[in-house]
């Protein structure tokens, strides 16, 4: 997390990252115990992250009691001054989460009968639809609402205050006051919490510290349908694209509001802290993602995900990439990708499932002459052997291909993960990156848009 720059210094990364129609979608429904949206950019909303309803709730709140003030500070709330002078609403919120985290622990079962999800896979779903609720329909290169804001700060602090009791025990050397040396336990947080959950905290406060910084701008922002022809703010997104069409911009993103510039396009400083602030997003962008990575990793392959497996891993990926992977004395996943023109991201997300279930199918045939292996730890020393030569192949091509399609919504099997998922630790870090890798991305996309309408219209004026 070392090389992370802060929005406030100035670093000087390339960046090569187109954004994608798909990954800027908010469709917002309702959740059900048996649905899970586990795509990297597009959230669902849960009762967990719904607003306050003061008509609903008793308008005869008892003054505040010490032990419920107790119990907000255990829950991590943080109330600011309006809210804390009056009585009445912070009882209202207390009740209010009361409620929501009752939800959460019968796992959305309201029946209370036991059939609900796991803990884990609700703090996921809750940390998920929060999200949607507070970026959902955050559509703009500006500063969040100071309510939404106060929302997500205050929420995420009572989710992720879970973290604090998730420890593990260690064996210390004490020495005691007659200078006798003994061994002793101590806890400390979970080594994957206590290295991961601060980096994520630092990501999401420089995501929130981006967009503020984009308070007061040259550019602005015109609803859809807002724009006449006769309209004087000619460098709108929407006649760039009548105008001038770009390769990356085949399709007007009609759900989006209008990105307009002056007719001789922005300042040079102005066109300068857009980059500089592209770069910083870029860079939350990857090491969310690579977060995000490393805990889907961790997670235990389900039972039910092996067992769905296809017999054969050629089947699976076809004739002509099974001989490509086979035939070929090098194996070149980048060459083997950019023979196969792929045209769209549905496309990717299917090949990348198809090459992910071959490559367990032939590592789970490369083991089976050993003595009962875990399907969890599907390994094989020989290399020489063919379905661990293929394994290998199909997880770099694989690798290739998300890195090539960054913004690719998670593989079966990643969703077979956090829906299997009985780890909250792991379950918190997994659905708190994807978030944030989300948002970093939208920003990205945001900051590309605005440099592409100026870039259109400067050109247009020379």
């Amino acid at each position: 997390m070392e090389n992370i720059s802060s929005p406030d210094e100035s670093p000087d990364v390339g960046y090569g990252y187109q954004p994608s129609p798909s990954t800027e979608t908010t469709g917002l429904s309702t959740l059900s115990g048996n649905s899970f949206a586990y795509c990297r950019t597009n959230s669902e909303t849960s009762a967990f992250s719904e607003h306050t309803d003061e008509n609903s709730c008793s308008e005869t709140a008892s003054p505040m009691s010490s032990r419920s003030l107790k119990v907000l500070s255990r829950l991590g709330m943080r109330q600011h001054k309006t809210i804390a002078d009056d009585p009445d609403t912070v009882d209202l919120e207390l009740e209010l989460m009361k409620e929501r985290f009752s939800k959460l622990l019968l796992g959305e079962d309201m029946s209370g009968g036991g059939k609900g999800v796991a803990t884990a896979v609700t703090i996921s779903n809750s940390i998920t639809n929060l999200y949607a609720s507070v970026f959902g329909q955050h559509q703009r290169l500006e500063p969040l609402h100071p309510d939404k804001k106060i929302m997500w700060k205050r929420e995420m602090s009572c989710l992720l205050s879970v973290c604090d009791y998730i420890v593990e025990y260690v064996s210390t050397s004490q020495k005691l006051q007659d200078g006798t040396t003994v061994e002793a336990l101590t806890s400390r947080p979970r080594s994957d919490i206590h290295i991961n959950l601060p980096a994520l905290r630092k990501l999401d406060a420089m995501l929130l510290e981006i967009l503020d910084s984009f308070e007061a701008t040259e550019f602005w922002y015109a609803e859809k349908g807002s724009m006449s022809n006769n309209s004087t703010r000619v460098g709108s997104f929407r006649k760039v694209i009548q105008v001038q069409p770009q390769p990356q911009r085949k399709e007007e993103k009609w759900w989006l509001p209008v990105v307009c510039v002056p007719s001789g396009g922005i300042t040079e400083e102005a066109r300068k802290h857009l980059r500089h602030k592209r770069d910083c997003a870029n860079q939350i962008h990857k090491a969310a993602m690579a977060i995000n990575s490393s805990i889907l990793a961790e997670m235990e392959i389900p039972e039910s995900y092996m067992t769905s497996l296809p017999k054969s891993g050629k089947a699976s990926v076809g004739d002509s990439i099974y001989r490509h992977m086979y035939s070929a004395e090098k194996f070149s996943p980048e060459h083997l990708l950019d023979s196969l023109n792929i045209s769209s991201e549905h496309e990717a997300l299917e090949l990348a499932d198809k090459v992910e279930a071959s490559m367990y199918t032939w590592k789970r045939k490369s083991c089976m002459p050993h003595a009962k292996a875990s399907w969890v730890h599907l390994v094989s020393d020989d290399r020489t052997d063919k379905n661990n030569v293929l394994a290998e192949r199909a997880e770099s091509l694989l690798f290739c291909l998300k890195q090539r399609y960054p913004e690719l919504s998670q593989t079966t099997l990643d969703t077979s993960k956090i829906h299997f998922n009985r780890d909250v630790g792991k379950a918190i870090l997994e659905s708190y990156s994807r978030v944030l890798e989300s948002l970093a991305f939208n920003v990205v996309a945001w900051i590309e848009d605005v440099l592409f309408v100026d870039k259109t219209m400067k050109n247009q004026e020379g």
